[in-house]
């Protein structure tokens, strides 16, 4: 019996077989960056010649680089904004919260695919969406990508791995934090 994972990939799947150990093709529902690193995602998406985003959602957050100790950060925000309006991606204004959690909370879709520029994106995956994170260019950038790049619509190439299902055993005390 397939676990969440493998029934999340195999509704996703565009190319190859799930074996462990295959490379396959990933159709990706949703991105997000940060303005930490989503400056260089979107320079790469700009150099692709893309004219919009073909997710169902991508969302740029300002939520990192808040600190305007020059005008380089300030700089970053009206590029990244500009961008998200040129691409059909939704922008959260500085203040709104930081992407992973307010991206859980206001756009996850359980069953969806996500890939994020942040470190955090996978907890996306306690709502049940399949939620990988990487590195800004990676997001955006073919070299992760075996033809297409397909972060902003198309597909992915991840080696596929085994998955492993586990169970809690004992009873759940009330009030126990999500995270031990």
């Amino acid at each position: 019996m397939a676990n969440l994972t493998e029934k999340i990939i195999s509704r996703h799947i565009t190319d190859g077989e799930m074996k462990p150990g295959t490379e396959i093709g990933l159709k990706i529902d949703q991105t997000l960056t940060q303005d930490s690193t989503g400056t260089m995602a979107y320079l790469e998406l700009e150099a692709m010649e893309i004219d919009r985003v073909k997710t169902k959602l991508s969302v740029a957050y300002i939520d990192h680089n808040m600190l305007q100790a020059g005008p380089e950060n300030f700089d970053d925000h009206l590029f990244i904004q500009s961008a998200a309006k040129n691409y059909g991606i939704w922008f959260s204004k500085p203040g709104n919260g930081i992407c992973h959690q307010v991206h859980l909370e206001r756009f996850g879709v359980p069953g969806d695919t996500l890939i994020g520029s942040d470190s955090h994106t996978p907890t996306a995956g306690g709502l049940g969406m399949l939620a990988i994170g990487a590195g800004g260019v990676d997001v955006a950038a073919p070299s992760w990508c075996s033809t297409d790049i397909t972060l902003w619509g198309f597909q992915r190439y991840p080696e596929t791995s085994m998955t492993i299902n586990f169970s809690a055993v004992s009873a759940v005390t009330r009030w126990l934090p999500g995270t031990l």
